[in-house]
């Protein structure tokens, strides 16, 4: 489908999605953040669904101004996925072991390293920048000075909710090693603190939801904030690429004899901030689950532990600022999905699938999800399937 388009106040809305599926307190958040007065546009992306002050599934481009709200509080949250040169007949017949060695090298949950990671020991670790990177900690809000331990532990960790780790295997039986998660606590507490900073400022006081507080250009603030968002998207990026490394080494050990060679690593945030410009304007564009879909960019989609992702190579539709979503996107609440469902219909729901099937993780259920296959079609003017995958394991937290 193309978009549709949804007047609001300052901005259309333009939607890769049916406005009549996406839930009223989804489309009042639409609506509200149409009335900022720094927007210059608003796409809406198949995936579409209620998150805090704006959409998950939302880009939002506005001149001289940023909405911390509007990047989500998992600041640099995205996907690395990787093909390999396994195929499915490398496999055996039963993945528990290779689950469990995948669990052992990179913690999950509210888990972290008994010391920090090494990235010098990873093969192919970008690792000219990584000193550089943590010097820049000496920068950030003193509000998260004293996270600083728990951060480096925490490099190189799955977190919980919807990450996972994945072992994948796609229509041709090339296997794929893929993985989602972001910036951990740190990106957490960076987010929350500036978003109460932001909910100061005076002039958000009259704004229609103050979860959509903006940081304005040229101003302390927005430095200190720039400063800080733009150091946990890259601490997001190294997260991945550490347990990236990590779950390399798991597969290069357990395969042995087959000597595994690795392809490039396809790697991209869905919550973020950049700077991009259109119709000859400067623009911040916040894409809070949403990928960057710009002209041959590789990017990663999603389904649900149960049925599918997509590998998809950009289209570059600047209808969409260049983007695409991140993911099925979800159709109901967890606490809903708890209510809902039980570890059975998991059980049911996972089959085939070496995963966690208990009633911690029904909130991940596949019926929690929008169908993946729907969410791609509703987006083939903005992105080209490359490949399709399909878990055997699935790691969570």
């Amino acid at each position: 489908m193309s978009y549709v388009e949804v007047p609001g106040a300052k901005v259309p809305i333009r939607m890769w999605a049916d406005p009549a599926t996406v839930e009223g307190g989804a489309m009042q958040q639409l609506q509200n953040v149409a009335t900022l007065p720094w927007i210059k546009g608003l796409a809406v992306m198949p995936d579409v669904h209620y998150g805090k002050g704006a959409t998950v599934g939302s880009v939002i481009a506005m001149h001289g101004a940023v909405c911390p709200a509007a990047v989500g509080v998992d600041i640099g949250c995205g996907m690395s996925a990787v093909k390999t040169s396994l195929t499915a007949n490398d496999l055996p017949g039963d993945l528990s072991r290779l689950r469990s060695k995948i669990e052992q090298a990179i913690p999950v949950g509210r888990g972290m390293h008994d010391s920090p990671v090494d990235p010098g020991r990873l093969h192919g670790f970008p690792t000219a920048r990584w000193d550089d990177f943590w010097g820049r900690f000496e920068g950030v809000a003193d509000a998260v000075k004293f996270r600083q331990e728990r951060a480096t532990k925490q490099m190189g960790t799955l977190g919980s909710g919807n990450h996972f780790v994945e072992f994948c295997i796609d229509s041709t039986d090339s296997v794929w090693l893929m993985l989602h998660s972001g910036s951990r606590n740190i990106g957490k507490e960076l987010a929350e603190y500036h978003i109460g900073q932001a909910q100061k400022l005076p002039h958000n006081q009259g704004l229609i939801d103050r979860d959509l507080a903006v940081f304005i250009s040229e101003t302390p603030q927005m430095a200190a904030y720039r400063n800080d968002l733009f150091w946990a998207q890259e601490y997001a990026k190294y997260n991945r690429a550490i347990m990236m490394g990590l779950y390399q080494d798991v597969v290069r050990r357990e395969f042995k004899k087959a000597k595994v060679t690795f392809e490039p690593v396809i790697s991209c945030h869905h919550n973020y901030v950049s700077e991009e410009r259109y119709d000859g304007m400067d623009l911040l564009v916040t894409r809070k689950g949403a990928i960057r879909a710009g002209s041959g960019d590789f990017g990663i989609i999603p389904g649900s532990m149960g049925t599918g992702s997509y590998i998809v190579k950009g289209l570059g539709n600047e209808k969409s600022f260049n983007s695409a979503s991140h993911g099925a996107g979800r159709r109901m609440s967890r606490s809903a999905a708890k209510r809902r469902f039980s570890a059975r219909d998991l059980e049911e729901q996972t089959r085939g699938v070496e995963c966690r099937k208990d009633s911690g993780v029904v909130d991940e259920i596949p019926a929690a999800y929008k169908p993946i296959e729907q969410v791609i079609d509703q987006q083939r003017d903005l992105v080209e399937v490359v490949a399709k995958l399909k878990q055997v394991i699935c790691v969570k937290g």
